[in-house]
């Protein structure tokens, strides 16, 4: 975890002119629990998945709040990706000599890093602004191999159509370059678990990008996210059998 955060640009290299800072800082006198109880008190409460990422997808403030409301999408998705893994590699389900399950068992373990830096990049970046993890409930697919070899391709998969999906709308050039840079592991990621799954790795020329509202809807539709989260994104998420 340590060898993979030395890469990560700081703060100051993403946010060059003060954008997301700036944005921040308008929202600082609010606890991030705080901060996400108003985004869902705007559209109406709490009701599943849908309406959580729903919220979060809000800005946080005007202006250069565009940044920091696309950043705060992507965190959601890289809480749910790192959740999912997390939990997928302590279930034990992925225990066994075969030489399969070991390759999905590093997989695993591998994105699973990935996954908590990409998390802990993003907060790094929108400071007091980040929104809390929201609780999961994975629904037993991070207790069958099977299970969670399919899982993993939709998520990254949608991962990828995310990153692509909002990366000509952020204003800040060097926050573009940043989230490219997890654009394309999150691709590798996806090419990696359909060549475990015995799919092809690439299996078109042309990649096609998805908008917020269709990614929400895919990601409502899983019913993994089960409500907001009332603390930071730090710590081991909950087992959700």
């Amino acid at each position: 975890m340590t060898e993979l955060m030395t890469d990560l640009p700081t703060l100051e290299e993403v946010d060059s002119d003060g954008a997301i800072r700036e944005a921040a800082d308008r929202v600082r006198g609010d606890s991030r629990a705080g901060f996400l109880g108003k985004a869902l008190l705007a559209t109406g409460g709490l009701v599943g998945g849908g309406a959580v990422l729903g919220a979060l997808a809000r800005p946080a403030a005007a202006q250069t709040a565009n940044d920091v409301a696309i950043l705060n999408f992507a965190l959601t998705l890289e809480y749910l990706e790192a959740a999912f893994y997390t939990e997928a590699t302590s279930m034990g389900a992925l225990a066994g000599r075969d030489t399969l399950t070991r390759r999905t068992l590093r997989f695993a373990q591998t994105v699973g890093a990935h996954e908590r830096a990409h998390v802990a990049f993003l907060q790094r970046a929108l400071g007091s602004a980040a929104v809390a993890r929201p609780q999961f409930n994975f629904r037993g697919t991070t207790e069958n191999k099977e299970l969670f070899v399919k899982t993993a391709i939709v998520l990254e998969d949608t991962g990828v159509k995310a990153y692509k999906g909002q990366a000509p709308l952020i204003d800040t050039p060097a926050v573009l370059i940043a989230a490219a840079k997890i654009h394309s592991v999150e691709a590798r990621h996806a090419a990696w678990v359909r060549h475990i799954a015995g799919q092809p790795p690439a299996p078109a020329a042309f990649d096609m990008a998805a908008t917020k509202s269709q990614i929400l809807a895919a990601v409502a539709g899983t019913r993994f996210i089960v409500g907001a989260g009332g603390t930071s994104g730090g710590g081991s998420p909950r087992f959700t059998g």
